[in-house]
């Protein structure tokens, strides 16, 4: 009468060991999960990854300056530009959305462009606390009216701030040696921002003064053999491309005055003189003029963009364009 006792004792046992390989299953499941949920918190925790809190808002006038805040500051760094590719920053007006959004920025970057004359008082109240940081210091400056001469004249240096020229270029983003200045000042302004990535920063600026001065031999050598070393242009963005590389430029419009009819015939015989076959346009100005000296010369309009977003590759563009041109 005992021996039923066995069978109870035996689905007792045999219950007990499937409830422990039950929970030997349960307990494995939990490892899993608690590895893969360490894997997956530590991912964003990594310091080459900054969360969305971590990103600096800069703001700029022009893309090519988007362009020297992203190569010093990477992913650390959200870049707001307030002129847009189809618009000069010779006139453009800020939208009002584009105002409300520097209420973020915690810097701007100017370079001197017209524009941030007439509105840098507007744009620095959307944001008081916002620090504005002048890019063309410690630069070479020269007068916007002024042609290049091949005895160097024409060059004043930055002491005294750009304010201290009547009427200085800014397009300052055209020399790749004046870039390394600018360069500098922001590497500065965003390592003192931002000190804990200050290595990273210094390390992405040593990168881009290295890939500058690849680009300057570049344009050097593509420029050296040139004979024929003068160039008409509707818009003079190029100074001080010309003034670095030894060419000349013969612009169209100057002062923001586009030529009387006297000034439009002087500038077709000086192009039949020098034998210029191309007057360059860029696309943020009407080619009009442009277009009417090409015609008189049996020559053509040839575009070259200066406020293109990729300024490396650009100007390796331009010297190429200008090689094939003046050859």
């Amino acid at each position: 009468m005992k021996l039923p006792l066995f069978p109870t004792f035996l689905s007792v046992l045999l219950g007990s060991i499937s409830l422990m390989g039950i929970a030997g299953c349960g307990s494995n499941s939990n490892v899993a999960n608690d590895a893969t949920t360490t894997s997956e918190t530590a991912q964003p925790a990594a310091e080459s990854e900054p969360s969305v809190t971590d990103t600096m808002q800069i703001a700029v006038s022009i893309l090519p300056q988007k362009y020297f805040v992203k190569r010093i500051g990477g992913d650390t760094t959200n870049v707001t530009v307030m002129v847009p590719p189809d618009a000069s920053p010779a006139t453009y007006e800020p939208k009002p959305n584009q105002l409300q959004s520097l209420s973020q920025a915690a810097v701007y970057f100017r370079i001197g462009v017209p524009f941030e004359n007439a509105w840098m008082e507007k744009m620095t109240a959307a944001n008081t606390d916002m620090s504005v940081v002048d890019t063309r210091q410690g630069i070479d400056l020269r007068p916007m009216n002024a042609h290049h001469h091949h005895n160097g004249h024409h060059h004043h240096t930055n002491n005294g701030g750009a304010e201290s020229m009547e009427n200085p270029d800014p397009h300052i983003w055209l020399s790749p040696q004046r870039v390394k200045v600018q360069a500098q000042t922001i590497y500065e302004t965003l390592a003192k921002m931002n000190p804990e990535n200050r290595n990273t920063y210094k390390e992405n600026l040593d990168e881009f003064l290295a890939d500058i001065e690849e680009l300057d031999g570049y344009i050097q050598e593509k420029l050296s053999g040139l004979e024929n070393r003068k160039f008409m242009v509707f818009h003079p963005s190029w100074g001080y491309f010309a003034a670095d590389y030894n060419l000349e430029m013969i612009p169209i419009e100057v002062g923001g005055q586009e030529p009387s009819a006297s000034e439009m015939a002087a500038l077709v015989k000086t192009a039949k003189q020098e034998n210029i076959k191309v007057v360059f346009a860029q696309p943020q100005f009407n080619t009009k003029d442009a277009q009417t000296i090409a015609q008189e010369i049996n020559g053509q309009v040839v575009s070259l963009d200066p406020l293109a977003p990729n300024w490396s590759e650009n100007l390796r563009k331009a010297a190429d364009t200008f090689a094939e041109v003046l050859k």
